[in-house]
């Protein structure tokens, strides 16, 4: 049977990490955790699973990050995960089944099912979510981008059935933190290729993705959390423009 390696990178991360990997147990046989200044119980519970764990002093970003936790992994195949990620019982019996043969394939897309203020979101874009994360060690690595980063994989990929868990926001906390810290590396991450923007593109923007996620993707079909996933992700890409107008202002 091919050995498999769990990856994940993590920053106080206690509410998440023990459910995350105790649904790797008994299908990983090397868990990586690389963990960015935790304050909390998060290396504890890495270390209460047997977690190889680095510590880097830095933050480079999410693509770099995950190929520092890439590059400790001896597996013949990886499964990268955030922490509050949850494989099913029935998933992991078809990754059992797919690494036992995989055919041509060097990648797996993995469904994924998300969680959104109290329900699981059906619509609004986030279903079908399906994201590259069960790759052949060796045929795959993460791109460098700051924020959004995607797994560059160099052969076959195909698509699993069962999906996993992503319980990615409990509360409105949650979604104004990470509202704020993803607008802020995006517009990082557009300044350093040169983009630019505008206050009216900015509101353009912001209007677009809210109908986008409302209308054309169907989210008023996800009642009040699908409002609010389209409000949050207006919001969102109007600071993202925002923060850039303001990056190129200061330049000047």
């Amino acid at each position: 049977m091919p050995t498999l390696s769990a990856i994940l990178i993590t920053r106080n991360e206690e509410a998440n990490l023990a459910d995350c990997l105790a649904s790797l147990d008994g299908l990983a046989s090397q868990i990586i955790v690389v963990d960015t200044e935790s304050s909390d119980r998060t290396l504890e519970i890495a270390r209460q699973y047997s977690a190889e764990i680095a510590s880097p002093p830095d933050w480079p970003g999410f693509g770099p990050q995950k190929n520092r936790a890439l590059a400790m992994a001896t597996g013949d195949w990886v499964i990268s995960l955030d922490a509050d990620e949850r494989l099913t019982p029935e998933l992991r019996q078809e990754i059992k089944w797919v690494l036992a043969n995989p055919g041509s394939q060097v990648c797996f897309a993995i469904p994924r099912l998300s969680w959104f203020l109290g329900r699981f979101m059906r619509h609004s874009g986030w279903t079908p979510d399906y994201v590259d994360r069960l790759f052949k060690r060796g045929f795959a690595q993460f791109s460098d981008d700051l924020v959004h980063e995607r797994l560059i994989v160099q052969g076959q990929s195909k698509k699993l059935k069962n999906p996993m868990l992503h319980y990615s926001f409990m509360n409105a906390k949650q979604v104004e933190e990470k509202m704020q810290r993803y607008s802020t590396d995006s517009a990082k991450q557009a300044y350093a290729k040169g983009k630019t923007a505008t206050p009216f593109k900015a509101i353009l923007h912001g209007a677009w993705s809210f109908f986008r996620t409302y209308i054309i993707r169907a989210g008023f079909l996800d009642g009040r959390q699908g409002f609010l996933l389209a409000k949050s992700n207006a919001q969102g890409t109007y600071l993202r423009y925002m923060k850039l107008w303001r990056l190129n202002k200061e330049k000047k």
